[in-house]
C-alpha cells in the first residue's frame, strides 16, 4: 500500500514536466525549438536531410514513416519531420499529436527517371501537361486530398492500346500519396501514373521497397521511373533527372499536444 501511495504521489511530482509516468511534456513550440532535441524522420527523405541541419540535434532514422510517429507517442521523441499530408494522416489517427503551424520547409515533388533517358522524360513531362491542362490531375489529387476526398482511385481507360510496361518504384507509407490497401498500392502517385499510362499507351507496374532504395532502383534500370512523393533537390539530381513538378508540399514538424 506505501508503495502504491509513493508510485502516486511521485507521477503527481512529476505532472508539471512530464504528460504522465515516463512520457515527456512536449517541449517543441517551434521550429527554433528543435535545437538540441531528439527527431525521428523517415530515412532517405527530405525530412531526414532537413533535421540533420538543426543544430545539436539528434536525428533517429525510421524506415516507415508510422514507426517515427509511433516513437513520438512513445516519449521516445521530441518531434518528427515529414511531409504535410501525411502528417495530417498520422494526426487524423492520432489524437495525442499536433502539428505546429509554421512549415519547417516547402517542396516540390516531381517523378525521378533514369539520366540520360530523355525520350521517357520527354514523354512523362508531355503527358503530365495534358494532365494538367485537362484537368485530370486535380480530380486526381481531389480524390484523396480535402475535406471532400472520397480516396477512390483513377480508373484506366479501357479502350487503350498498350505496348510495354512502365515500371513505378515506390514506398507505400506515404499517405495519402502512396499507401496499402489491402495487397495493393493506392493513392494520389499511383493514380497519377495510371493516368500518364493511359496516354503512352503503356501498362503499369508498381514496385513498392524502401524510400531509399528508390533512386538506386531507377538508377539500375530496376524501375524506369521514381514516384513517390519525391522531391527534387541538389544531391538527388546527382542520380537521376526529374520531370516538371506535378505538385508542392511542406514539411511539418509533428509533436505531442502535451
Amino acid at each position: 500500500m506505501k508503495k502504491s501511495i509513493a508510485l502516486f504521489a511521485a507521477c503527481t511530482m512529476l505532472a508539471v514536466s512530464m504528460t504522465g509516468c515516463g512520457t515527456p511534456a512536449n517541449t517543441v513550440f517551434s521550429a527554433d525549438d528543435l535545437k538540441g532535441k531528439t527527431i525521428g524522420a523517415q530515412l532517405g527523405t527530405t525530412g531526414y536531410v532537413f533535421a540533420g541541419d538543426v543544430e545539436d540535434a539528434k536525428v533517429e532514422p525510421y524506415n516507415k514513416g508510422a514507426d517515427a510517429v509511433q516513437a513520438l507517442k512513445q516519449g521516445k521523441l521530441d518531434a518528427v519531420i515529414i511531409d504535410s499530408e501525411p502528417a495530417k494522416a498520422f494526426v487524423a489517427k492520432n489524437d495525442s499529436l499536433t502539428i505546429l503551424d509554421d512549415p519547417f520547409a516547402e517542396e516540390e515533388y516531381a517523378i525521378a527517371y533514369k539520366k540520360g533517358n530523355d525520350e521517357l522524360g520527354e514523354k512523362l513531362d508531355s503527358a503530365l501537361t495534358q494532365l494538367k491542362e485537362d484537368g485530370t490531375l486535380d480530380e486526381i489529387v481531389d480524390h484523396w486530398i480535402g475535406d471532400d476526398a472520397d480516396q477512390k482511385s483513377y480508373t484506366p481507360d479501357d479502350s487503350v492500346e498498350r505496348s510495354g510496361t512502365l515500371v513505378m518504384a515506390t514506398n507505400a507509407e506515404f499517405p495519402p500519396y502512396e499507401s496499402m490497401d489491402g495487397d495493393k498500392v493506392v493513392g494520389v502517385d499511383v493514380d497519377m501514373m495510371q493516368a500518364v499510362c493511359d496516354i503512352l499507351g503503356m501498362e503499369l507496374k508498381v514496385e513498392n521497397m524502401e524510400f531509399d532504395s528508390i533512386i538506386a532502383a531507377v538508377q539500375s534500370g530496376k524501375a524506369d521511373v521514381g514516384v513517390a512523393g519525391m522531391t527534387v533537390t541538389p544531391d538527388r539530381e546527382e542520380n537521376v533527372s526529374f520531370t516538371q513538378g506535378y505538385a508542392t508540399s511542406k514539411q511539418v514538424i509533428i509533436v505531442r499536444k502535451d
